[in-house]
């Protein structure tokens, strides 16, 4: 195995260009915005004449190309294949992408392509950080007083007892670094709040966390996700990509809703013009483009998931707060953090013995 470089250039992504709906073009495109408008190195991954295609038909926005080196990667783990084909594909883009981190040539990956495939080449390529089971997709949705962090949110979706505790774990360390919060709210999500709501596994869990020490405030429901009342809701990815979906499909509903609403008469068009500004700022509040990708948490090195429709603009988005997450070292920080709790958890098991 090639050694890992120990302090990687935060700046420098490996993109995944043929993961996504609308790849290469798309991320080609959003890629490219982001390397000249944030001053970024990007490795583009993919196949070579595909990408090289793809740089010389946007010429509009193909400046400064000494920042793009692309890196060949002859096959694609398509969006409707099992996860498990990253193990055969030794030479896919999205893995491609994984051993450029571990290489310490990128500080992370971005891939708009198979969530799955994502997470098996992060575990197989990168390797999960001490303590860790599994990686868990963190992703913050917007509440009327900031942020709620919803893991896991669609990369894991049947979780275990001792999983979804190691998910409460990693979303509290995440709180603290990203919404700088001493001591973040932890709920698990159920289909009520009195304890003994919830299937099984929930009623366990909710044991489980109430024993580790953090602030955990019991059982939570789908609502409360957005009202405030808590800062990280703990659930398994099945059900969390399900309401991250939702959340998805309602924001674009009411923004459509609203656009609707405000040209069906002269007084409403007047009317949207004056309140055109606290419109625009919902509809970015609501719009998955501007939040970019998800960090894929617990993962020796960088992983950010975006959606599979993301367009340019949404790429562009998920680069900059990759940049961003590598730059404070967010993902490290979270990492060793679940170490140190590992550790103190081995050592009291030693002792007990």
């Amino acid at each position: 195995m090639t050694n890992r470089s120990p302090s990687p250039d935060p700046t420098v992504i490996a993109v995944d260009a043929m993961g996504g709906d609308h790849a290469p073009r798309a991320v080609v495109e959003g890629a490219l915005l982001a390397a000249r408008e944030n001053g970024l190195r990007l490795l583009l991954v993919g196949r070579r004449d595909a990408l090289e295609r793809e740089i010389e038909e946007l010429e509009s926005v193909a400046s400064d190309l000494d920042r793009i080196e692309i890196v060949h990667a002859r096959e694609v783990v398509g969006m409707g294949e099992s996860a498990l084909a990253v193990r055969r594909k030794r030479d896919s883009s999205v893995r491609v992408c994984a051993r450029l981190v571990r290489e310490g040539r990128a500080a992370a990956m971005l891939t708009a392509g198979n969530t799955g495939a994502a997470l098996v080449a992060g575990k197989m390529v990168i390797g999960v950080a001490p303590g860790v089971d599994r990686p868990a997709l963190a992703v913050a949705l917007p509440r009327r007083d900031g942020s709620t962090i919803l893991l896991d949110a669609g990369a894991n979706v049947d979780s275990k007892l001792h999983q979804l505790r190691q998910f409460a774990v990693m979303g509290h360390y995440l709180a603290e670094q990203l919404l700088s919060l001493e001591s973040p709210r932890i709920g698990l999500l159920s289909i009520g709040e009195e304890v003994g709501k919830g299937t099984e596994l929930v009623r366990e869990v909710f044991k489980a966390l109430d024993a580790t020490g953090l602030n955990f405030i019991g059982n939570v429901e789908g609502g409360d996700v957005f009202n405030g009342t808590v800062d990280v809701v703990v659930c398994d990815g099945f059900v969390g990509n399900a309401i991250l979906k939702s959340a998805e499909s309602l924001g674009e509903f009411v923004s459509g809703q609203l656009r609707q609403e405000m040209g069906s008469t002269w007084r409403a068009r007047c009317g949207y013009l004056l309140a055109r500004p606290a419109f625009e700022r919902f509809k970015r509040r609501l719009d998955y483009s501007e939040y970019g990708g998800a960090p894929l948490l617990g993962l020796r090195g960088g992983c950010f998931v975006a959606h599979g429709r993301s367009s340019a603009h949404a790429i562009h988005s998920a680069v900059r707060r990759a940049v961003e997450f590598c730059e404070a070292g967010i993902h490290l920080k979270v990492s060793a953090k679940l170490a140190e709790v590992a550790y103190e958890t081995r050592s009291k098991a030693v002792v007990a013995g």
